[in-house]
């Protein structure tokens, strides 16, 4: 039993010595995933520029269709109402000259009456 608590001993103590680590060594998948990483960014920050114009470019493509859309229905809008009026106006012509035929048909029947008499 002592040699084996000996050994246990010499183990955790061989152990402990193996595991102690130089925090500032840094393994080779360490500086490849590092290198990986600033690669990264480097493409991401060249793309940022680039993104953010186009990200701009369609914000002002965007309200300048917005204005045009509120300008067309401002127009469609008017010509509605100038059909409108046009309608009216027509309909009015319309009932003017219908009361006038009515007026002539009664006077063409007064003068058949008078001359049938």
């Amino acid at each position: 039993m002592k040699t084996m608590t000996m050994f246990s001993a010499l183990l955790v103590l061989a152990l402990a010595a193996g595991c102690t680590r130089d925090e500032d060594a840094v393994g080779p998948a360490q500086k490849a995933g590092k290198a990986i990483d600033e690669a990264g960014e480097k493409v991401a920050e060249g793309l940022r520029a680039p993104l953010e114009k186009a990200d701009e470019a369609a914000r002002k493509l965007a309200e300048r269709a917005e204005q045009e859309r509120r300008a067309l229905a401002e127009r469609t809008e008017q010509a509605r109402e100038q059909i409108k009026d046009a309608t009216e106006e027509a309909g009015r012509g319309l009932e003017k000259a219908a009361g006038k035929v009515g007026e002539k048909v009664e006077q063409a029947g007064e003068k058949m009456q008078e001359a049938a008499r």
